[in-house]
């Protein structure tokens, strides 16, 4: 294997967290801001990209960091290392309410796409770089623009998903239609396009959006309850609606002129 091989307990409900063993001198690279805790001897460093182009010199550092620009992510990631003779572990965190998702590269035939934020932290040597869609609908209309994630290597990769996670395999030839946003990762072997969502009085006022995702296989996809982009939603319209909304309250913003709130 080129990826170190690591040990790892999932642990929590809707607020997960991923403990990770390291023997000695074995790594693991994360997202900038992910760390929850770490033993003494884990000592973490910053590097360029996600440290699989190290052998190659400046430029292939250059390369792996460029990707992930691309990618709308930073230019940099942090390697944790065990520098101690024993085993010692480091735990990340998820950054909203969801659930992590442990991927086995090396029984998905070495790749998975994801999308852009999905990406949590994964064993050294596990390569995170960009995916570009080669059909124009699922590139301009597909919620992830040209550019997915696509996390390479023959090690354990975490990614982090929204709410409950529906897991799918799909055989071939079937197909699947989902939210944009609601699409977490997939097998490479998934055919993805746009689909526009039949009928004017739909498209416009279903509340669904103007285009499906379809999947079909062969290959498996990951679907996620509650994508970022719609609970970010929900909080900016109840800030943007101010006050104290009263759930299931016939009187609405009256009761709040009752009560003396406005």
């Amino acid at each position: 294997m080129n990826a170190h091989e690591i040990d790892y307990q999932i642990n929590g409900t809707e607020m997960q967290y991923v403990e990770i063993e390291l023997d000695p001198a074995e790594s693991v690279i994360a997202e900038a801001g992910s760390l929850m805790m770490m033993d003494s001897d884990i000592q973490m460093q910053t590097i360029f990209g996600d440290g699989s182009n190290e052998n190659k010199g400046l430029m292939g550092k250059l390369l792996g960091a460029g990707k992930r620009l691309l990618s709308g992510e930073s230019l940099f990631m942090t390697l944790f290392t065990n520098h101690g003779s024993r085993k010692q572990t480091v735990s990340f965190a998820s950054p909203y309410p969801g659930k992590i998702l442990p991927m086995d590269l090396a029984i998905m035939g070495g790749k998975l796409i994801c999308q852009k934020d999905a990406f949590l932290c994964a064993a050294k040597g596990v390569s995170v770089g960009i995916e570009l869609q080669r059909k124009l609908g699922a590139g301009f209309f597909g919620g992830e623009g040209f550019i997915m994630q696509k996390i390479e290597g023959d090690g354990l990769a975490f990614v982090h998903a929204g709410g409950a996670i529906c897991d799918r395999v799909l055989a071939p030839g079937e197909l699947i239609r989902v939210d944009t946003g609601c699409l977490v990762a997939m097998t490479q072997n998934i055919e993805y396009d746009i689909e526009f969502v039949k009928g004017v009085k739909t498209a416009i006022f279903g509340g669904e959006g103007l285009f499906f995702a379809t999947l079909k296989g062969p290959g498996k996809v990951w679907i996620q309850s509650l994508p970022f982009s719609r609970l970010a939603d929900r909080v900016m319209s109840a800030s943007r609606a101010g006050g104290r909304k009263e759930e299931g309250s016939i009187l609405g913003g009256l009761g709040n002129l009752l009560d003396g709130d406005k």
